[in-house]
């Protein structure tokens, strides 16, 4: 815990009402189930920019500890693939899902592969829309500054991440997001200026930090970055990207939105990179976690030090929004609103009782699994692999599985990633340090199950079809 100055206090606090006041203006008091998840379908470019740039920097701790302990390898971690995985997201399939006219991920399963696919994939798609990681660093932050335990400071953050999603749907987010974007940039400029201002440039970074700090590989094997490469395959699958897609006005709006949306990721991994190379120079003793809000608190005056505390909030709550009211259709929506029992349920009604249920589940998952870190590796380990190339096939028709292989690869795909942490955990001292079978990480016997899935059934397909000739 720090003890905070009034004045930094002061503006988290006017943020904090800020944006339920304008999560909650002009809010409908009737939606149609459209309406509430994509807003119409009426996102124009700048809105679309400013509210996808906002969701994908959620993460924002994670980058300052990675940073902190690494270095520049940290924007070839955490940047580079995921801009090649953007751009190519958006040349090849952000048009064909605009186009496509559905709602949800889970949607292009029920559509394309029939039931048990989409009641499979659901489940898989709601293990990926949890914001238990957001609401654990917004906990993590209240916790540092208020001194509350950390279970009630994660339960007053997903209040307030959720209170504005649960009246206003997809329109409050993208509207909390317009200003929550002002905030990342702002806060992150101001801090980078007064860093350089106070301690000088390069010159002092090259006297303060380790050697590898500096290299852009650093310290890290090959094998380790190309691990971290196949988990920005995660952005093909992203419940975000694809929403922003659907609910963009037109198909170029999608197409040029990412692409921009790719320049602003630049920028501001220039920035959050810049703080937490300065964060090990001026406080290489500090908790790697809270490396940013230490530092804040340690070299800025107050009322500067609030307005970067303010940043962080907006960075994290912007993507913890997002993903609520993520969970809250994957669960209202492709779950509960395909379920006999609940037709006569109002569709909105169905959402916010997702909502309540999907903050439920990611409250008990952060205070189960007490680590942003671990509940992205196992959440992408195990869903990376049973979703990404049967959706990608949606859009490439002749790569297609059959819907009962579609089934048989779900199932297999997510079994094997899961069954190889399960031998991790059993036979590892601790749930924060696991020893994978043979060295391996789970994501990789997945992956390649799926793939020579999908090559084995694509090769005898050729086959068939050339002696048919």
């Amino acid at each position: 815990m720090i003890s905070l100055h009034w004045l930094e206090w002061f503006p988290v606090v006017l943020y904090l009402l800020i944006t339920l006041l304008v999560g909650m203006a002009r809010s409908q008091t009737r939606f149609s189930e459209e309406q509430f998840i994509l807003g119409g379908r009426q996102l124009t470019l700048p809105a679309f920019i400013m509210t996808l740039v906002t969701t994908w920097y959620g993460g924002i701790l994670g980058v300052g500890e990675f940073t902190f302990q690494y270095g520049l390898t940290s924007w070839v971690v955490f940047g580079l693939p995921y801009y090649v995985f953007a751009l190519m997201f958006a040349f090849l399939v952000a048009e064909k899902i605009q186009q496509s006219r559905l709602l949800t991920i889970p949607d292009q399963f029920f559509h394309h592969f029939g039931n048990t696919a989409g009641k499979l994939a659901t489940m898989v798609a709601f293990l990926m829309t949890l914001p238990a990681p957001y609401l654990l660093m917004i906990g993590f932050i209240l916790h540092l500054v208020t001194g509350w335990s950390l279970t009630l400071s994660i339960i007053i953050g997903t209040v307030l991440s959720a209170i504005y999603v649960l009246v206003g749907g997809f329109q409050a987010v993208v509207r909390t997001d317009k200003l929550q974007f002002l905030l990342m940039y702002g806060g992150f400029l101001l801090m980078v200026a007064l860093l350089v201002s106070r301690f000088g440039g390069i010159t002092f970074l090259e006297k303060h930090l380790p050697p590898t700090h500096l290299q852009p590989m650093g310290n890290i094997s090959p094998w380790v970055m190309f691990s971290w490469f196949l988990i920005a395959l995660w952005t093909f699958i992203d419940p975000g990207f694809y929403q922003r897609c659907y609910a963009a006005r037109t198909p170029a709006t999608a197409r040029k939105g990412i692409i921009i949306s790719v320049a602003f990721w630049f920028v501001f991994d220039v920035l959050t990179t810049t703080v937490g190379l300065y964060a090990r120079a001026v406080l290489p003793e500090a908790k790697p976690l809270l490396a940013y809000p230490l530092l804040s608190h340690q070299v800025l005056p107050p009322l500067l030090s609030g307005i970067f505390f303010t940043a962080l909030f907006a960075t994290i709550m912007s993507t913890a929004d997002s993903y609520t009211l993520l969970g809250a259709i994957t669960m209202g929506h492709d779950l509960l609103g395909r379920l006999p029992r609940w037709h006569r349920v109002p569709r909105v009604t169905l959402l916010r009782m997702g909502l309540l249920l999907t903050t439920g589940v990611s409250i008990m998952l952060a205070i189960a699994l007490p680590s942003v870190v671990q509940i992205w590796y196992v959440v992408g380990s195990l869903c990376i692999p049973p979703l990404l190339l049967p959706l990608l096939t949606v859009y490439f028709p002749r790569f297609r599985l059959t819907p009962p292989l579609v089934v048989a690869h779900l199932i297999g795909a997510f079994a094997i990633p899961l069954i190889w942490f399960s031998i991790g955990w059993m036979q590892s001292p601790s749930i924060m340090v696991i020893e994978f079978p043979l060295g391996i990480q789970p994501m990789f016997p997945g992956l390649l199950f799926s793939v020579l899935f999908h090559s084995g059934y694509w090769g005898y397909s050729r086959i068939v079809s050339s002696i048919n000739k």
